[in-house]
């Protein structure tokens, strides 16, 4: 996009010197991706963030003090993936009751949104047009998650689970080549606002790997949430911050294209609630696997897929045409509407109405029309309507998994929507504001037929989040997620796939190949995935470089701990126990 940046301004440049420049790298915390022990367990994508779980649980706290206090730090080093600005849904095994709970922190749209909000002239504003703008804010979750799970089954304060993120934020992180390259990849747009600019790009270029990135305005605002709580955020001062810049989002003077105004009022974050809702579960082989419901898409297409996979077995071939029957149906079904079929989407007779049009020598024609869950029926016949192909997301979002000595276990997916969010800065709080609301359809996918996640007043846009916790007979076996937009229902189902019906052990099944299936015209696939036999059959391919960055953990028969994350995706992820 054609623009000019004006000179920094003397105030900025103070700001930039005092928040960014490099320092001397301290050692960061060691990082590997896999860790065996007991005590508890932590896996994320940052190192930082995985060793401030685990100091959490030695002292003493639970999985939900550990899953907050490592969220927290995530805010400081992977803040371009997670934040206060953004919002998430957390899974919650309670070793007590054996019981599964969840917390939708999703976001939610201004009270004046309409289902035509995104559209002009009787067409869909330019994606690029919404996407870096204060039109594209939502409400934010993540703040009012980690109180009620506070609240509900952990064992520390606010304040006490947000201190040692104060503390990373003030004294620094070591800057990583991921997070360079994270940054300059959205350089341009970082640049467009002030206070983003002084923040990320340290005179005028994305921080030097080695250096290390303080953010003392982040400390503040912490410390003003662990002080009075998050009413400072929904009916506060800080609050009101994020409805200022939303509104008005400060951008350079010399920036010539039109940044939209955002719709969010001081109102629609009095109004936000963070629900309790049940989760979703499948069976598959003997196991329970538990996920997120609407609005989140995530728990009810992996377990739609598991349950087709169920009937045709776990090939490679049967993989990616169960996992584009079940995308054609979550994008004609899921959205955050009081209707969606989630029963019947998980029934097992609707499952057989879907597997019984794999062809176990020929590809399924993409993309794929719905099928209705709420008539299926014991024949076999393509559904009639019209076929389409699955919006686009941002693959940004990060995930963390936390185990406790006593048996609790949280998995924990959160967001600010694309890498960088809305690449809006609130200035003097030091986090981005999400954009969120573009995970909404801008217009019906299909015309003519009712879309559940189009906009409207206070809805939450549909979620690809799957944070998933799987039971044998009452007891965690395995926790998982992952970031990655749509790629993260593949991701985790592939993970699963390979655990329970492939033989692997968990971090081969983390590190296998992946490709992802989506109802689109061609499937993508990692360079290392084999096309070879599947494209035989006529399954067409779009080469991408990774899928998705998971974390997970494993409950050993001997009650040790298996702690996995990635091995190099994302630039490697971070697992640990309390006690090797």
């Amino acid at each position: 996009m054609a623009k000019k940046l004006s000179v920094l301004s003397a105030g900025v440049v103070a700001v930039l010197v005092a928040t960014t420049a490099p320092a001397a790298a301290a050692t960061p915390p060691p990082s590997r991706p896999t860790a065996v022990g007991h005590g508890g367990a932590v896996s994320s994508v940052d190192p930082d963030a995985t060793a401030i779980g685990l100091d959490v649980l030695r002292r003493g706290g639970n999985a939900v003090d550990a899953a907050v206090a490592t969220a927290a730090a995530l805010g400081v080093t992977e803040p371009y993936s997670a934040g206060i600005g953004g919002g998430g849904f957390f899974v919650y095994y309670d070793a007590k009751t054996k019981k599964i709970s969840t917390i939708d922190g999703r976001e939610t749209a201004p009270a004046s949104f309409t289902s035509t909000v995104f559209t002009e002239n009787g067409k869909a504003i330019p994606f690029a047009d919404v996407v870096t703008s204060g039109l594209s804010v939502g409400v934010p979750g993540t703040p009012m998650t980690w109180e009620h799970a506070l609240r509900t089954w952990g064992s520390r304060s606010l304040a006490q689970s947000l201190a040692p993120a104060t503390a990373l934020a003030k004294k620094g992180f070591v800057v990583d080549a991921t997070f360079r390259d994270q940054t300059a990849d959205n350089a341009e747009r970082f640049a467009e606002f002030p206070a983003t600019r002084a923040l990320f790009l340290p005179g005028g270029q994305p921080p030097t790997v080695g250096s290390t990135l303080k953010n003392p305005d982040l400390a503040r605002t912490y410390q003003q949430l662990a002080r009075n709580g998050v009413d400072e955020l929904y009916t506060g001062p800080i609050g009101a911050d994020i409805v200022k810049t939303a509104q008005n989002p400060p951008v350079d003077p010399a920036v010539t294209r039109k940044v939209r105004k955002g719709q969010l009022t001081e109102q629609d974050l009095a109004k936000y609630t963070a629900p309790f809702r049940a989760p979703t579960r499948t069976g598959y082989r003997g196991l329970d696997v538990y996920s997120m419901a609407p609005p989140s898409s995530g728990g009810t297409t992996v377990g739609e897929a598991l349950n087709i996979l169920e009937k045709t077995g776990a090939s490679d071939h049967s993989y990616l045409a169960a996992s584009t029957l079940s995308f054609a149906d979550r994008n004609r079904w899921v959205g955050d509407t009081g209707e969606v079929p989630v029963r019947e989407l998980l029934s097992d007779r609707f499952a057989a109405s879907r597997a019984c049009l794999i062809d176990p020598k020929k590809a399924l024609t993409t993309p794929q029309p719905p099928a209705d869950p709420r008539t299926a029926g014991t024949d076999c016949k393509v559904p009639a309507g019209a076929a389409s192909a699955t919006p686009y997301e941002g693959p940004s979002t990060t995930h963390l998994t936390v185990a406790d000595k006593w048996g609790n276990v949280v998995a924990y997916t959160l967001t600010i929507e694309q890498t960088g969010g809305s690449g809006i800065t609130v200035p003097g709080r030091g986090f981005l504001l999400n954009n969120e609301l573009t995970d909404f359809n801008f217009v019906p996918v299909t015309a003519g037929v009712p879309d559940p996640n189009l906009p409207g007043p206070g809805k939450r846009p549909r979620s690809s989040m799957a944070p998933t916790i799987v039971l044998k007979d009452g007891a965690p076996v395995l926790a998982v997620g992952s970031p990655g937009g749509a790629t993260i229902i593949t991701t985790v189902l592939q993970v699963l796939l390979g655990r329970f019906a492939r033989g692997l052990s968990l971090p081969q099944a983390i590190a296998a190949p992946r490709a992802s299936a989506r109802n689109g015209a061609a499937v993508d696939a990692e360079p290392a995935f084999d096309t070879a036999a599947l494209t035989k059959l006529g399954w067409s391919f779009s080469t991408v470089e990774e899928i998705g960055a998971v974390a997970a953990i494993e409950f050993l028969r001997d009650g040790r701990f298996l702690a996995a994350a990635e091995p190099t995706r994302r630039g490697g992820g971070s697992a640990g126990t309390v006690r090797p």
